[in-house]
């Protein structure tokens, strides 16, 4: 007899308390269910139920192996669920947190490319500027950008930024270029105040040395769009991703502030909760931005 259905008659009838009630849980007769539960005990050697006309419980023996028995079962399970699922069409509701700025300029033009491709699936894409808890506030993945706070999540790499300081060439031209670090202090910067490590930048000199500069004062923003609008009037310097200040350059609006600082790319991931198999909507997606970018980064978008 197979050795699985063995396990599972037995782990049924120990689950339902008796051969009757386990036969209609499997569906099958409750002389199969005791001829499965006979052969596995002659198999193994042992008794593993105590059989009374009223009641049947596990024997000592019975109860360690119905443990093991009952999660090797809920791994067939979970195997025969991923098979089915790995071949099942994406569709359903797909929740997506986004970065604001990501998802304005560089999402939104694309999803309707996903949609055309996958008609069976619908998305709801949140634009916030903080770190969702994916499980407990129902999002089933995360386009994230730098350092990943959380490692329990999955992560996979759809392309890379970096963040350069630039001002207009109008600004320049009035107030100088700078030329070091320290000379920032003279300038008037511009604040993105959603930035997670508060009013300050975190910049690196062309020595390696890691260097602080306190943005507050001129003007504050939590958008990182606002404040390339604003750097593009000549209202100062702002310290922005390239994948939102990359066109504005190409077209001579903006330039680097101080070119010479070492670049330092930041990836931009799509997380998503751990689990053994990802759902096909999940995969479809990341697969979908892992192509969409893949020629984007650090510098070219």
């Amino acid at each position: 007899m197979d050795r699985l259905t063995e396990m599972e008659a037995f782990a049924t009838v120990v689950d339902q308390g008796g051969f009757t009630d386990a036969a209609r849980k499997m569906g099958i007769s409750k002389s199969a269910v005791s001829k499965h539960v006979s052969a596995l005990e002659a198999r193994l050697g042992a008794r593993l139920l105590n059989r009374t006309t009223r009641r049947v419980s596990p024997t000592e023996i019975g109860l360690a192996y119905y443990d093991r028995a009952r999660r090797v079962l809920t791994d067939a399970g979970e195997a025969d669920s991923l098979v089915t699922s790995m071949q099942a069409a994406p569709s359903g509701l797909l929740r997506i947190s986004v970065a604001t700025d990501f998802g304005v300029n560089h999402l939104s033009p694309i999803l309707g490319d996903f949609l055309q491709e996958y008609p069976d699936i619908t998305v709801n894409m949140v634009l916030n500027n903080r770190f969702v808890e994916l499980i407990s506030e129902g999002f089933d993945m995360a386009v994230r950008i730098g350092e990943l706070e959380d490692s329990t999540l999955r992560a996979r790499k759809i392309a890379e930024t970096t963040r350069r300081m630039i001002g207009s060439p109008a600004y320049f031209e009035k107030f100088g270029q700078p030329r070091k670090i320290d000379d920032l202090n003279a300038h008037k910067l511009l604040h993105y105040t959603s930035q997670a490590n508060g009013a300050v930048w975190k910049l690196t000199a062309p020595s390696g040395e890691k260097r602080q500069v306190r943005t507050t004062g001129w003007l504050s923003v939590n958008d990182g769009q606002s404040l390339l609008n604003a750097a593009i009037s000549g209202l100062g310097i702002a310290y922005l991703p390239s994948f939102l200040y990359a066109d504005a350059a190409a077209k001579g609006l903006v330039v680097e502030a101080i070119p010479d600082l070492p670049v330092e790319p930041q990836g931009i991931y799509a997380v998503y909760p751990p689990g053994r198999f990802t759902q096909p909507k999940v995969r479809a997606f990341i697969d979908f931005l892992a192509h969409a970018f893949a020629d984007k980064g650090p510098d070219r978008w």
